[in-house]
């Protein structure tokens, strides 16, 4: 048996919406674009969503649209995918990273307010692998400083946080949809925001700094190449419409694993906050415990891709990544929580579709593997 780490859930619903568009003669900028941004913004409860051709396009044009910008700070998580710090690069303003909580690996919010400083602008809370940051914390803290609050949920579409939707806080949130996702366009994101003014630029900003109405090389203010096709919100349409049995088909699966790997001592499975009412699985992360070091973890993931497993860590810590490590002079032991658990974390093979019987094979090749490291 061979496994994947991931797939997409592509139906035959999803092929005969994107043929449709395929037979019409807008490809780009068409009436799906408008379509999808109307379904993410009920999903988000929020007045508007920009569809654009990345998440990390998304995080880009709220930092612009905020107006942050070199010399400004930004804090954040080094326990992320890199373009949740990367996209305050882009605007050469400066990330400064917060230590994580050692159970659900989210940003540690009693550690923000010692980070802040005259030039910080910004925070960005991330919903790692699908569970909701602590936003009621987030958000207060953000309104004591007068800061910018920005939710990076690209991995957790679908989820609720004391039964608010992922989507729904700060200033302005982002989605994700690579095929690794809950639901995906092929490439794609949005922003969601009840902004206006948010929502304007970076509709603008998404199409070549093009104004509202105004003739097609007009162009009133720097902007990019990041819109989405057609094709893909066809897509993403389709995909949407069934993401509260995506959520449940994943939230199964997530639970065989918590059951199969509570009697291996040697695995800590995910842990749920209270305050998430409602888990939309991204990945299934375990972490492996102390007696495992970064180069046991690393053989395990050797062992288990020798028998046909795909498995991966996930996620590198984004401070010690080698230009990151460079240009700020981090080094090992600056966030000692992120790196403990990202020596640790592995991903185990984790889609929509996964059956019962795949499961139990990567259960039962996991503790096998683990033994033959151990021994």
């Amino acid at each position: 048996m061979k496994i994947p780490l991931s797939k997409p859930w592509i139906t035959g619903e999803d092929i005969d919406a994107v043929n449709r568009v395929m037979e019409t003669a807008y490809l780009s900028l068409g009436p799906k674009l408008a379509e999808f941004e109307q379904k993410l913004s009920k999903v988000a409860n929020r007045k508007y969503a920009v569809a654009v051709n990345s998440g990390t396009s998304a995080l880009h044009l709220i930092i612009r649209s905020l107006g942050i910008k070199e010399g400004d700070e930004v804090i954040t998580t080094p326990f992320s995918f890199i373009a949740s710090s990367n996209c305050i690069l882009f605007e050469n303003a400066k990330p400064v990273f917060v230590d994580i909580k050692p159970d659900t690996y989210n940003i540690d919010v009693s550690l923000i307010e010692d980070a802040i400083t005259e030039r910080t602008k910004a925070i960005i809370g991330v919903d790692v692998f699908g569970q909701p940051a602590d936003w009621e914390k987030l958000t207060a803290i953000a309104d004591k400083h007068n800061l910018y609050l920005i939710e990076d949920s690209a991995e957790a579409i679908g989820s609720e946080y004391k039964g608010k939707p992922a989507g729904s806080f700060g200033d302005a949130a982002i989605f994700a949809f690579y095929p690794n996702k809950q639901i995906t366009t092929g490439e794609g994101g949005a922003i969601l925001t009840d902004s206006e003014n948010i929502a304007n630029l970076s509709k603008s900003m998404r199409n070549q700094g093009r104004g509202e109405g105004d003739d097609w090389l007009k162009h009133v203010r720097l902007g990019y190449n990041y819109r989405i096709a057609d094709i893909n919100c066809a897509l993403g349409i389709s995909q949407v419409n069934r993401l509260d049995e995506i959520v449940s088909k994943r939230n199964e699966a997530a639970r065989l694993y918590s059951k199969m790997l509570a009697e291996i001592d040697e695995v800590v499975v995910p842990h749920i906050s209270p305050d998430t009412t409602k888990m939309s699985w991204f990945v299934y992360v375990i972490r492996l415990s102390e007696k495992f070091s970064e180069e046991d973890r690393n053989k395990l993931i050797e062992e288990m891709q020798r028998r046909g497993i795909q498995t991966r860590n996930y996620f590198a810590p984004i401070h010690l990544q080698p230009f990151y490590a460079e240009q700020f002079n981090f080094r090992r032991g600056d966030f000692p929580i992120t790196e403990f658990v990202s020596e640790r974390t592995v991903a185990l093979p984790f889609y929509t579709t996964i059956s019962k019987s795949e499961i139990q094979f990567v259960v039962e090749n996991l503790k096998e593997s683990i033994r033959s490291v151990l021994k």
